[in-house]
């Protein structure tokens, strides 16, 4: 029944998507040649010919916005999500136009009409879908288009997934309770009742108007999934399974087909593809230029600054572990007075350390003596963004201490991170960080990398937990 449901939803909001696409061109026809901007437009193309690139500019974007994840369930899609993936699918859709006008030599085609057209288009579809996600939303509130849940088996699994259900009722979800062969029945978990053995789906299926059933058992009962999953499926309800090892297998798994033996990666990482992982260099090259150019007075003062305040070399060099494992030398500048290298290496800087100099306390503090990490990034030891180098010493005792520890020198280190915008850095939490930057690893796109470095510009510089 659901399914139906989604189908319906689906069709027509690609009908809806039609009639925005539509109305947001006509708009922009109106707004360029009789509206505000009609005073400057030059008709070297007729209302028809304009309307004809219709017939190819709505099967492009419909494309698009199903390629983008537009048609599927509005439930789990935030509002952020929602303009990102409007976003996405518009600019590349703006893209195409412009390519294939360019292409065929179109040069009488308006382009302002265009970007109006992109404009409206963003507008209208954000916002109608965020009309029909808090209608929606009040529906399932009011019981309205719920779905009904069952699940087989009572596992860590089944405990994770029933805490984002009841944290999240705009979702529509409704457990109706779970079948297990080890728990007695009547037994509770916040409210969600196991109701018996999984043979009862035997009753239970024919009778019950279920939504979909989620497969959540023990990792040791797996020798019944192949018979719970033909039961399932024979029912024709919409079947789901959350494996109970997910501390091992990512959110994100990453599956290839092996001549039809289905091979899961147990991390996909973006930037092992050779095209994201040179994308990802070229903004490396281009931004650690422009940051080296725009910050080279700041450095210079920097560098009166230290050599009048203190002795010594003016640039500090640490060995830290980077891509793959492998140590590189990371520049600072320096910020503390000279120590012989086997006595700093071994032990953070602490509050009120009396080693930091005057000038070195303001440095630390809004971050300014990482400046120099700017020519290990041009050299390609480190990026713009990314997981923080640790020196050996401490990668050695934490990969003993922390899980998955060495997985962030799977990418190179970074000037910036996941983390340190969200507040882990200097004498915070390793573990949290850890989480943060493999979150950054399995997650990574351009988008983020920009966000990250926005952030860092507010959040960023000034650091209360650097001594």
């Amino acid at each position: 029944m659901f399914q139906d449901n989604q189908r319906e939803f689906s069709r027509l909001q690609m009908l809806i998507d039609i009639l925005l696409i539509v109305v947001s061109y006509l708009l922009a026809w109106w707004l360029r040649f009789a509206g505000p901007f009609a005073h400057t437009a030059v008709r070297a193309r007729s209302f028809e010919q304009y309307m004809f690139a219709l017939v190819f500019i709505i099967p492009v974007y419909l494309i698009l916005y199903y390629a983008f994840r537009l048609f599927e369930p509005l439930r789990l899609q935030g509002r952020r999500l929602i303009l990102s993936n409007v976003l996405k699918a518009d600019t590349l859709g703006l893209l195409l136009i412009m390519f294939a006008l360019y292409m065929i030599n179109e040069s009488d085609f308006s382009r302002l009409m265009i970007y109006f057209f992109y404009a409206l288009n963003v507008a209208l579809e954000w916002g109608v879908r965020l009309v029909e996600y808090y209608i929606m939303r009040k529906a399932r509130q009011k019981g309205i288009n719920q779905k009904q849940i069952l699940l087989i088996g009572y596992s860590r699994a089944a405990e994770e997934y029933i805490d984002r259900v009841l944290t999240n009722p705009q979702w529509g979800y409704v457990i109706r309770g779970i079948l297990d062969d080890h728990v007695e029945a009547g037994t509770l978990y916040k409210g969600i009742k196991v109701l018996g053995k999984i043979a009862n789906l035997n009753y239970i299926l024919p009778q019950n108007h279920l939504g979909e059933i989620v497969i959540t058992l023990r990792l040791n009962e797996y020798d019944r999934l192949k018979e719970i999953v033909a039961l399932c499926e024979k029912s024709g309800v919409h079947t789901k399974f959350i494996p109970d090892y997910n501390d091992i297998i990512p959110t994100r798994p990453y599956t290839e087909d092996l001549q039809g033996v289905p091979v899961i990666n147990i991390r996909y990482v973006p930037l092992s593809n050779t095209f994201n992982a040179l994308l990802k260099r070229s903004m490396d090259i281009v931004g650690s230029l422009a940051a080296i150019i725009v910050a080279s007075p700041v450095m210079l003062v920097l560098c009166v600054l230290i050599k009048l305040t203190s002795k010594g070399p003016l640039i500090y060099t640490q060995e830290r572990v980077g891509l793959h494992n492998k140590t590189f030398r990371m520049y600072k500048f320096r910020s503390m007075e000279v120590q012989p290298e086997a006595e700093e290496r071994k032990a953070w800087t602490v509050k009120n350390d009396p080693r930091v100099t005057t000038i070195g306390k303001i440095m630390r503090r809004t971050s300014l003596d990482e400046l120099p990490q700017l020519f290990n990034i041009l050299m390609g030891n480190m990026s713009l963004v990314g997981p923080r180098p640790e020196r050996p010493f401490f990668v050695e005792k934490f990969q003993e201490e922390i899980p998955r520890y060495m997985v962030k020198h799977q990418v190179r280190p970074g000037l910036t991170g996941w983390a340190q915008v969200n507040g882990y850095r200097g004498n915070t939490s390793i573990r949290k960080r850890i989480d943060y930057d493999l979150y950054y690893i399995e997650n990574w796109s351009v988008g983020l990398d920009i966000k990250i470095l926005i952030m860092t510009f507010f959040t960023g510089f000034i650091n209360k937990n650097a001594y």
